[in-house]
């Protein structure tokens, strides 16, 4: 079934116009995608926190032990996670925004056949995914939350809302 442009809302096929916004139906559709469920998404976003994680995870061990005793911080402060100081954050913030701006996917959406596109079905570039990557980085639990009780019937996120983004499965 066909999602409106403008507002995201499924229109059936023999429509005119939006049925919740009233957008001209042939001009503002998204045909031949299926919108990615919520479960999908999660095992996605696992892969890439596993994969990114075990990257960074040598980087964690040198600044928590080496670097933070150096800075005077005192020995029972030292097992402080390492994602409090953000660099965490930053690095998966960078990362999605990069992946998902330039190839529509992160590793993890490539594993589960699964891409970010703009609500008129076209590609996502850098400036759509650099805001649909803060809420995933920053703020996650709370883009999911609003996005859950605002979008459940989109499925998506309060940041995938703003910058007019969904995903959708690529299998055919």
């Amino acid at each position: 079934m066909p999602y409106c442009i403008n507002c995201g809302e499924k229109i059936p096929e023999d429509a005119a116009f939006c049925p919740n916004c009233g957008t001209p139906v042939k001009k503002r559709i998204i045909k031949g995608y299926e919108v990615a469920d919520w479960g999908e998404r999660f095992i996605a976003w696992i892969i890439d926190m596993i994969l990114v994680g075990l990257v960074l995870a040598p980087f964690k061990w040198r600044f928590t032990f080496i670097w933070l005793p150096a800075f005077g911080i005192p020995h029972y402060m030292r097992f402080i996670p390492f994602t409090d100081v953000g660099f965490d954050n930053f690095i998966y913030f960078l990362y999605w925004t990069v992946m998902e701006g330039l190839y529509g996917q992160s590793i993890g959406k490539m594993a589960m056949k699964l891409k970010v596109v703009r609500l008129n079905g076209e590609r996502i570039d850098m400036g759509h995914a650099l805001v649909e990557s803060i809420g995933k980085a920053f703020l996650l639990p709370i883009d999911c939350l609003i996005g859950w009780i605002l979008y459940s019937d989109k499925k998506q996120r309060l940041f995938n809302y703003i910058s007019d983004t969904m995903v959708v499965k690529i299998r055919r």
